[in-house]
């Protein structure tokens, strides 16, 4: 029998993505358990949530650091001792420094608004309107040194309109990361999910193209 996905969650704000994991673990929907929320902000609500929620919420601040490197040290030696299958990077602002990326290779993952690698960084949203695309969403993919660049598992897809703005797109995109995020846990939880290097692995061969999500499940299409 597979023991329950444990999973760590990094988070620098309001934490819907959290939300959403806690809400399908209630709900019967998720085979897992967040054993610690981390934050670099002492106030991001993902820390009340998970508060409320009897979940260990520890906040690092970068300010008691002298270097990058000594507050993700720090950070990570937190999140080694709740013993995480799976680190949950949702919404996590921060750069991560190559050596805790490293030593965590296939075993954090992040949520990112956009169909990567189009949009990485800040500001998607504008800068998929700016870029006049007809297709923007989001993407779960492993988290490696490069901004944004690490090999993509999922994404999800909506529709531009041309009555968008930011907001507009926004909302529409964070109502598909939620079960986008959810679906790829699930595949986790199942242990159908791994990464051989830089080749993500999906029921023990290589994954041609990012899973899409069709509805509330993912489907491979073909690369």
């Amino acid at each position: 029998m597979i023991a329950p996905l444990r999973l760590a969650v990094l988070a620098s704000g309001r934490g819907s993505n959290l939300q959403a994991i806690l809400d399908a673990i209630g709900d019967g929907a998720l085979d897992a358990s967040v054993v610690g929320v981390f934050s670099d902000r002492r106030k991001a609500i993902a820390l009340e949530r998970a508060r409320n929620a009897g979940i260990p919420a520890i906040a690092v601040s970068p300010k008691s650091f002298e270097t990058r490197d000594a507050f993700d040290a720090a950070l990570f030696a937190e999140v080694a001792a709740v013993r995480p299958d799976l680190i949950v990077c949702a919404g996590y602002m921060r750069l991560l420094g190559v050596a805790e990326v490293e030593a965590w290779h296939g075993r954090m993952i992040n949520i990112h608004p956009s169909l990567l690698p189009r949009h990485k960084g800040l500001h998607t949203h504008a800068q998929a309107l700016a870029d006049g695309v007809a297709e923007h969403g989001c993407s779960v993919h492993f988290v490696t040194a490069e901004l944004d660049g690490g090999p993509v598992i999922a994404q999800a897809t909506v529709p531009v309109l041309e009555s968008d703005d930011v907001d507009a797109l926004a909302a529409r995109v964070l109502d598909r990361e939620h079960p986008l995020l959810i679906a790829t846990l699930q595949l986790f939880s199942a242990r159908r999910l791994c990464l051989d290097g830089t080749s993500v692995q999906f029921d023990g061969r290589p994954l041609r193209a990012p899973l899409r999500l069709a509805g509330m499940d993912l489907r491979e299409i073909d690369a």
